[in-house]
């Protein structure tokens, strides 16, 4: 017996040494290709990209992994202990392996395991670091050997805290983000200092297990877990009881980021950056670099340019009929499902427009059934606690009544911007089953009053403003919907600009001996047209002529003939050498037609030429970048590089004398001649084809243009710090109807949008710069004239050109030269004072 006992102990410590041998082989074994532990020293995550307006918001990030790296420094303690409590409580006490833990988890697990419960984990942060970092995530009993050894290598490579910056920068969050700070703004729109308490647990809770602990899938779940991570830390003592309970109170609120018109406005604009920054730094700087990329963006001009695009081209598309429902189907019981089933509804539709189906059709209206969604409070926040379940969330059947009045503008759209007969009846446009776009109407004292019909634009167009001293692109809107349609129409599409090319055939010829009251005659015109046409013959507008005009008189009206024939006299050359000079073509063939608008140009490059005239002649190339920096905060670009070499900007002071900088951009001609343009360019606003802008009463100037056959309408207006200009045509060139002109079409979208914009500039005239003569003229005959006198401007010449007197006109007649103008920014005067010149 105590021999068997003997052999039993000898073969219990030869299984015990062979074990152990076959253990440290193994550990060897799988220790000899471990990976390079110490390469997480030289740690440099891929990190979000992020993009600023002008105004500092944040309108959209570039990631593959959405991170935002803070050192360990910068993240609040009550943060960091979050983790600690829920994740490993002993961090600071262990060696990378918490042996208590994994007794701890062993014993549970076993009833876990009966429980067919999930199993818990004892890996410390150390080893989740070594996991994350540098192994695969499998579940091989290797790779945990690998985890551990690595884990006990890493501790005592690294600090502790080193470890946990690491792993509050790395760990997996849902929703794209990777690390504390992007999970921070993607969850709460918030950085780090200034999340709650509560806010800081549920970081801690949903990390455990993104798609577990989803707050919009499993709310409960993830309010358990969240107010566990609470009940954690009051356990390691890093908070109060109190604070735990208090904490638990609070709703559960997670955001949806990047939401709302704001966003929805700039997304052309954010297209364009994307691009600009691709083309520049590449794809894996831009998505993994850390860039951080502040751009020209006033969001609130942007909501303004979006809001002003969209309403032109739907009050256009509404003079032009009605193309037909989204689609059909079956109007009898069920029909809430099937419209809640439709997807034949276009994304991006304005706010309070929905579909809708058409349930019966009478002789003096329409009965519509559509779908009321649940409510929404009004702000992009998720409350997870208080969500319903699908089947009480569903939307709520409801009808309504469009009357025969809301349908007498959707006559047939045909081609070419022509129509169909009149509505007489409602079903001379609707049909019983019609999924068709609605809107709710209120009555002038905000009560309900029916439904109307809506339709999205065929038609579509682009809107672009920009700073003419600076280049800095301030809105941008390419389009109706950019969900609808990413082609970008104020940079990429290349259409006829028209007459509103006119202004820089002008300033040809006042650089060429003309002055702005030279006279043209205003007759029928017939030139070769070159081998493709035997005759070139122009028409004015009206299809009339008016005989001896003035230059200013052919630019404020658009004279097609007038401007024809200057060309002619003139020759085509300088004009092609301006068009080109200006940036609004490369290589313009020096034809008559091309004084006229016909050679294609962009929105883009139009808007920038006439900022060069508002900048006194001084062309800017317009940017929509201020700033780069990278994931360090150097500066990597700075679109305004302008600096003085007598100041150092750390030790100016306010009292000493501001530096002088050099002017940013290239004189493409004289201040003289802008000044003279823009100066008959308002004449264009006050007695021509712009005057839809009179109605703002501020100092403004601008023209139209529209092609051949109306399949381009444009319009660019501007003030003495904006510039702004509006084109709308199909981007499949048609005809957009009789009468649909740039005055008609693109300057009330120029007009609403500078209503807007024009809030936040002071009221000032157009700069007059040194060397202007201005003279009292008749406006109509060019003849010198008297101050007070109807009719009488004051016309701004080149010094020595302008037109002599005689008579007593020569002692009541007056000349100001530059600055000294009535009206300047340093003078009071006013209209009125000048006995009503205009």
């Amino acid at each position: 017996m105590f021999r068997a006992i003997i052999w039993g102990g000898g073969a219990a410590v030869a299984a015990g040494l062979i074990g152990l041998v076959v253990i440290v082989v193994y550990v060897a074994r799988v220790s000899q290709d471990l990976p390079d532990y110490t390469q997480l020293a030289e740690y440099e995550p891929p990190v979000t990209s992020r993009v600023h307006a002008g105004d500092g918001r944040l309108i959209a990030e570039f990631a593959r992994e959405r991170r935002i790296f803070v050192p360990i420094d910068r993240i609040p303690p009550t943060l960091s202990n979050a983790f600690l409590a829920a994740e490993d409580a002993h961090f600071y006490e262990h060696g990378g392996l918490d042996f208590l833990g994994i007794v701890r988890a062993t014993i549970n697990n076993i009833g876990n395991v009966l429980r067919d419960d999930r199993l818990e984990g004892a890996s410390t942060i150390t080893q989740q670091v070594a996991k994350n970092f540098l192994l695969s995530s499998d579940q091989r009993l290797e790779r945990k050997v690998r985890e551990m050894i690595l884990a006990r290598r890493i501790e005592r490579a690294f600090e502790k805290d080193e470890i946990l910056e690491l792993y509050l920068n790395e760990i997996y969050f849902g929703r794209r983000s990777y690390g504390v700070a992007a999970a921070a703004m993607n969850y709460f729109g918030k950085s780090l200092d200034e999340l709650t308490l509560a806010e800081t647990a549920f970081l801690a809770a949903v990390v455990n297990g993104p798609s577990r602990f989803h707050p919009i899938r499993h709310p409960e779940r993830t309010l358990d877990r969240r107010n566990w991570v609470l009940s954690r830390m009051a356990a390691e003592g890093f908070i109060t009881q109190e604070e735990a309970e208090e904490a638990a109170r609070e709703p559960m609120q997670v955001i949806e980021r990047f939401s709302g018109e704001e966003y929805v406005a700039a997304e052309y604009f954010v297209e364009e950056a994307r691009r600009q920054m691709f083309d520049t730094y590449g794809d894996d700087q831009l998505y993994n670099g850390g860039l951080s990329i502040r751009t020209t963006l006033d969001t609130r001009l942007q909501l303004a340019a979006r809001n002003a695009l969209r309403s032109g081209l739907e009050d256009y598309d509404r003079r032009h009929g009605y193309r037909g429902a989204l689609g059909q189907i079956e109007a009898g019981e069920g029909w809430a499902e099937r419209l809640d089933a439709f997807e034949g509804t276009p994304p991006d539709i304005n706010e309070g427009w929905m579909p809708a189906v058409v349930l019966e059709v009478s002789d003096d209206s329409v009965r519509i059934g559509y779908l009321i969604q649940p409510e929404d409070d009004g702000n992009n926040f998720i409350d997870v606690e208080n969500q319903e379940t699908e089947e009480d969330a569903a939307p709520e059947p409801a009808e309504g009544i469009i009357a025969l009045s809301e349908l007498e503008w959707a006559r047939q759209s045909l081609e070419d911007g022509l129509m169909g007969p009149t509505i007489n009846r409602p079903s001379d446009v609707l049909s019983v089953g019609d999924v068709i776009l609605t809107e709710a109407l209120l009555d002038e004292d905000g009560n309900a009053a029916g439904f109307g019909l809506r339709q999205v634009p065929a038609v579509n167009g682009g809107l672009l403003a920009l700073d003419p001293h600076t280049g800095r692109v301030l809105a941008m809107a390419g389009g109706y919907s950019f969900r609808q349609s990413q082609f970008n129409r104020t940079t990429q599409a290349r259409r006829q600009p028209g007459s509103s090319f006119k202004p820089f055939v002008y300033a040809a010829a006042l650089d060429n001996g003309y002055t702005p009251v030279s006279m043209i005659l205003d007759a029928p015109f017939v030139a070769s047209g070159g081998p493709d046409l035997r005759f070139y013959r122009p028409q004015n507008y009206s299809e009339r002529f008016y005989g001896m005009s003035t230059l200013r008189l052919g630019l404020e009206l658009s004279r097609n003939v007038m401007t024809v024939r200057l060309a002619q006299e003139m020759g085509m050359e300088p004009i092609a050498e301006y068009g080109e000079r200006f940036g609004i073509y490369d290589d313009l063939e020096p034809v008559l037609a091309m004084s006229l608008g016909a050679g294609e140009t962009t929105l883009w490059r139009l808007v920038t030429a006439y900022g060069a005239l508002v900048n006194g002649g001084a062309r800017i190339e317009p940017t929509i970048i201020d700033r780069v920096q990278d994931r360090d905060g150097n500066t990597i670009y700075v679109h305004d590089p302008r600096a003085s070499d007598e100041y150092d900007v750390d030790e100016w002071q306010p009292r000493m004398d501001e530096p002088e900088v050099p002017e940013l951009g290239e004189e493409v001609i004289s201040p003289v001649t802008a000044y003279q343009v823009v100066h008959i360019l308002e004449g264009a606003v006050q007695r021509g084809t712009g005057t839809a802008l009179r109605s703002l009463g501020r100092p403004l100037a601008g023209k139209t243009g529209t092609t051949n056959d109306f399949r381009d309408a444009w319009f660019v207006g501007f003030g003495p710090d904006i510039v702004v200009g509006a084109y709308v045509g199909f981007d499949s060139p048609q005809q957009m109807g009789a009468g649909e002109a740039g005055g008609r079409v693109a300057t009330p979208i120029v007009r609403d949008f500078l209503e807007v914009a024009l809030q936040n500039y002071p009221v000032a005239p157009f700069r007059v710069p040194e060397g202007v003569s201005l003279v009292p003229i008749d406006a109509r005959t060019g003849e010198p004239s008297v101050l007070g006198r109807p009719g009488t401007i004051l016309e701004a010449f080149q010094p020595g050109t302008e037109p002599s007197r005689s008579g007593n006109n020569q002692e009541t007649g007056l000349t100001f030269t530059g600055s000294t103008v009535p009206g300047d920014a340093d003078d009071e005067s006013t209209d009125e004072d000048l006995g009503g010149i205009y």
